[in-house]
Formats: C-alpha cells, sequence, structure tokens
C-alpha cells in the first residue's frame, strides 16, 4: 500500500466499490492524479454482507461498468455473489487503480482557502477534489422495537444472514418485503423452513413478459434513460421501494401468493411488538401487525400489471414482434380478517430476519452540503461546495445510477466535472471550445476525449 500520511492529490476517491473503481477509471482516462481510499479490497461487501444464493435481479448484459462490459458467455443470467465480487477483481485488475485498501476516512473537512483535508487510520492527506463513493448502504436499519423482543429469540438483519442452516432450528420470522426480505424468504422456504414473512408496500414486477426479461423491454422504452428531473415527484422517487423479482436459478417472479399457497404464513405490516417484562428467554413475544397485507399483495400485484400494459402499448406502437401472453391471475387470497397477532413461543419462532434497509452515514463528512435528511444535497453528483462530489447513489440522476448499469455515465460526467474545476484553478491560459467534441489546452500537448462522457 502506498503512503497516504502527508500526501496530496489533484483528486481522492472515497470508496473502492463499483462506483469508486469506476470514478477512479475515468480519472485515470482523463489523466487526473487521485488516490482511491477503502477499508476493503474490491468485491468485498458483494462477498461478506450477501447471502450465499445471493444473485443480482438485473440481467448481466446491464453490467456495464466504464471500460469493462460485461462479456461472459452469459448475457441474460444474473451472477452470483462470487461471479459479482471476481467481476469487481477483474476489474480493478483492468486498469490497476490507485487504491490504498485497508484505510477508513475519519473525517473530511475544509477550510477556505484551501484543500480538503481527509483523516484516515493511516494519517492525514489532502486533496484538490473529492468524490464521495460510499454508496447508500452503510447502517443496518433496526427498528428500535427490535429491543422488546425475548433474549431467546435470534435476530439477525439481511446483511448478515447467510444460509438457512446458519439458524437455530425452529420458524422464522422475516420483517419486509423489499428484495432482501423476498428473496430470503424464498431462500428458507425452498430449504424446508416454516417460515413467517411480514409483507409491506413494496411494489413487484414479472421477470419476463411476452417472451423477453422485463428488464430489456424497460430497457428499449427508455427507462432506464429518464432522469430524476423528470419525474414531478423526484423526491419521492428516490425514497421508493425497489421492484421485488429474482434472478435465481435463471430468473423467475417472486409471488407471495404462491409462497403463501405452499405453505409460507404471510401476516401484514409489522405494527407492533409487546413490552416483555425483563425479556428473558421463556417471555411470551407477542407482534402485532396491521391489516394491510391483502391491499398490500393487491398493489404489488397492480404494479406489475401496469408495467405490463405500458410494456402491451409499447408493442403496439413500435410494431415489435412479440407472442401474447395471459395475463396473471392470483392463485391466493388472505383470509378475512386475517391474522392480527403473532405469538412466538406458540408459533415456534426461533429467529426474526430484519430486513429493514440501511440508512446512511456521512457523519464522518465535515462540509455543510446536507439536507434535514442528512441527505446530500446535489445536482447530478455536483454539490454547492466547489470540488466536492457524490456518485453511486440510487436516483443520483437515473434509475441505474447506484448499480452496475448506470453508474458509469454519472462517472464520466462528475469527471468532466473534475477536469473543469482543475482548469478554472489553472487560470485564463485555459481555452474552452464551446460546443467542440474535445476541450482543448493550447499550452499542453493532451486533450480530453468527450465522446464516452455522453
Amino acid at each position: 500500500m502506498p503512503a497516504i500520511s502527508g500526501t496530496h492529490h489533484s483528486a481522492a476517491v472515497i470508496g473502492g466499490g463499483q462506483a469508486g473503481l469506476s470514478m477512479s477509471y475515468c480519472l485515470t482516462e482523463r489523466g487526473v492524479d487521485h488516490v482511491v481510499l477503502d477499508r476493503e479490497r474490491p468485491g468485498y461487501d458483494w462477498r461478506e454482507r450477501r447471502w450465499d444464493s445471493f444473485c443480482l435481479v438485473t440481467p448481466n448484459w446491464q453490467c456495464q461498468l466504464p471500460g469493462f462490459p460485461y462479456q461472459d458467455p452469459d448475457p441474460d443470467g444474473f451472477m452470483v455473489r462470487e461471479q459479482i465480487a471476481a467481476y469487481l477483481e477483474a476489474y480493478a485488475a483492468s486498469f490497476a487503480p490507485p487504491l490504498s485498501a485497508g484505510v477508513e476516512v475519519t473525517r473530511l473537512r475544509r477550510a477556505q482557502p484551501g484543500p480538503f483535508r481527509i483523516d484516515t487510520t493511516a494519517g492525514e492527506l489532502t486533496a484538490d477534489q473529492v468524490v464521495v463513493a460510499t454508496g447508500p448502504y452503510q447502517l443496518p436499519a433496526i427498528p428500535p422495537s427490535a429491543e422488546r423482543l425475548p433474549d431467546g429469540v435470534t435476530q439477525l438483519h439481511s446483511s448478515q444472514y447467510r444460509r438457512p442452516w446458519q439458524l437455530p432450528p425452529g420458524a422464522v420470522l422475516v420483517v419486509g418485503t423489499g428484495q432482501s426480505g423476498c428473496q430470503i424468504a424464498e431462500d428458507l422456504h425452498l430449504a424446508g423452513r416454516r417460515v413467517h414473512l411480514s409483507v409491506g408496500s413494496a411494489p413487484r414486477v414479472a421477470r419476463r413478459y411476452r417472451g423477453r426479461d422485463v428488464v430489456a423491454w424497460l430497457d428499449d422504452m427508455g427507462y432506464y434513460d429518464k432522469g430524476i428531473g423528470e419525474f414531478p415527484d423526484a423526491e419521492s422517487v428516490r425514497l421508493r421501494a425497489n421492484h421485488y423479482v429474482t434472478g435465481r436459478d435463471g430468473g423467475h417472479d417472486i409471488d407471495l401468493r404462491a409462497f403463501a399457497r405452499d405453505g409460507m404464513r404471510l401476516h401484514g405490516r409489522l405494527a407492533a411488538i409487546a413490552a416483555i417484562a425483563g425479556r428473558t428467554s421463556g417471555a411470551p413475544g407477542r407482534l402485532g401487525f396491521a391489516a394491510d397485507l391483502a391491499p398490500n399483495l393487491d398493489h404489488a400485484d397492480e404494479v406489475a400489471e401496469s408495467i405490463k400494459d405500458s410494456v402491451d402499448k409499447f408493442i403496439e406502437a413500435s410494431g415489435a414482434h412479440a407472442p401474447a401472453e395471459a395475463r396473471y391471475a392470483p392463485v391466493w387470497e388472505p383470509p378475512d380478517p386475517g391474522p392480527s397477532e403473532l405469538d412466538l413461543d406458540r408459533a415456534g419462532v426461533s429467529t426474526v430476519i430484519w430486513c429493514t434497509g440501511f440508512g446512511r452515514d456521512y457523519r464522518w463528512v465535515d462540509v455543510p452540503v446536507f439536507d434535514g435528511r442528512g441527505y446530500p444535497t446535489h445536482e447530478r453528483g455536483v454539490t454547492n461546495c466547489p470540488g466536492l462530489y457524490f456518485l453511486g447513489l440510487p436516483w443520483l440522476r437515473t434509475w441505474g445510477s447506484g448499480r452496475f448499469s448506470g453508474v458509469a455515465r454519472d462517472a464520466w460526467h462528475l469527471a468532466d466535472q473534475v477536469t473543469a474545476h482543475r482548469t478554472r484553478q489553472w487560470g485564463d491560459d485555459v481555452r474552452w471550445i464551446a460546443g467542440s467534441p474535445t476541450e482543448t489546452f493550447p499550452d499542453r500537448d493532451w486533450s480530453i476525449p468527450r465522446t464516452a462522457a455522453s
């Protein structure tokens, strides 16, 4: 690992996952001196914070990191956990980024005038510009009411779950039906475990429709190119749960109604955990659920069918050839009224898995660029603090901004911003040619191509 303490760089990239590596590739192409800082090696989070059967929910062809598109022989498949980590490792090896792994950033600050100062576990360094590429998933989010569960109940966050036989014998309650919750519930269900699933309001999407993966239809329809600014409710779009579906075993729908038909116990949204005096292992644990199971299932189906409606309209308008397909018919309906309580002891529930998402942790960023919710205020990753940028956040600009599919476009854009910021620092000797495919620096014998940054 190169020396850190006392060094200065034109740019520093904090985070060495797919976003940070993408940024490093683009800066390397632009000839910008920089360093990448991360606590771990590339691929670590994919290996250590995902369960054994984890796989992508988007087809492999959507993996389009800058300079390193997916090239293996299964473009319509879904990489599993080890393959994803290997893809990132191979990406890093392809251009040898200036990565300092094993270095944690503890504080980022800026004293005007002057560069950014970065405190790390390996000492302090400075940089003229900084790209924060740590992603949105730093702090496991577990509701405070979890403290009321009896001590004898094992509790895990989704980031800690690995495999069904990791858990003690007994039934399992999975709380949350985003992508993680649904896929973990399926993993346990297929392993023969008795599963209780607390169903929230997340929507679902069909895996395939009319002869193609729905992702392919949406890509043709331009959905993944739609910028956040094109939505009338941009802020709420950023907070929406992702549609649940899976790439497991070649990819298929996740139909919670089918799970229930086959023995999984579905409940509404978790609403209350009865206070447990002393939280002793023998104390009863009673959970209360909202009476919203039926509307939550209906809502998920309605979203999936509305996406099919959009595909149908696109096929008709474009004249695309596609076979007709019957629409979904529900295979199970919840009883009315459904169960409103669950006695953990009577149900034999030994484990609760909290699939309740993550929170952001920017406490180390000592620069005033955050709104009242702790979200960085930015325009396509560019903050109001000159030289400070964010990359890899969901809906930074498009749906794919936080994913393998769209981070390249954002990284190229920020590389342009970094370069432009440097030229402003250099002074009047820099001549910018508006509308030209290159930015020309007459006193230097190099130019910066822009074609890749479109």
